[in-house]
């Protein structure tokens, strides 16, 4: 899920508006989180330096 749709306001004015949002609900937490397979070797770089250096701003 994009980051911008948690800062969008919902406003429900009647039931049939409330009943279509918590069955949305209901739908999106029935769905598994689709597995990510990485093609290439991932590695956490902590040091400030190596930041650097990756970048060429030595």
């Amino acid at each position: 899920m994009a980051t911008k749709s948690f800062l969008k306001n919902i406003v429900i004015n009647d039931k049939k508006s409330a009943e279509a949002f918590v069955s949305a609900l209901e739908n999106a937490e029935k769905k598994g989180r689709k597995k990510i397979n990485f093609s290439t070797k991932v590695k956490t770089i902590e040091d400030k330096e190596a930041i650097k250096k990756m970048f060429g701003a030595q």
